[in-house]
């Protein structure tokens, strides 16, 4: 089983450093861990034929949704900077560790 250690939260602004949809942000989803995927809204669109299950009330046809991306190729967003950026740690003054951006050392919210 592959895990891999991320920094990225569900709920970070993420930009797409790599792919059909390069420089396309928005917010992280879900992180699939055993994969190293994350989903991230309104991104990696793909169209998805289901079938029609009347027990279930299912109507069939073509619907949209989003796909995993590889976390390799997402990237945190600075809104501060306005440009992608990567993530530091540190500890605080309670000995709390919290997650920076690497160029101008501001704690992300």
């Amino acid at each position: 089983m592959k895990t891999t250690l991320t920094k990225l939260r569900v709920g970070d602004e993420v930009v797409v450093v790599a792919g059909k949809d390069s420089g396309k942000k928005g917010p992280l989803r879900k992180i699939v861990k055993n994969k190293n995927k994350g989903i991230v809204t309104g991104i990696n669109m793909v169209k998805k034929h289901t079938k029609p299950n009347p027990e279930m009330g299912v109507t069939g046809g073509v619907v949209e949704q989003e796909a995993a991306i590889d976390l390799s190729n997402l990237a945190i967003w600075n809104p501060g900077k306005k440009t992608k950026d990567r993530i530091a740690y540190s500890v605080d003054k309670d000995g709390k560790k919290i997650r920076l951006f690497k160029s101008d050392e501001t704690e992300i919210k």
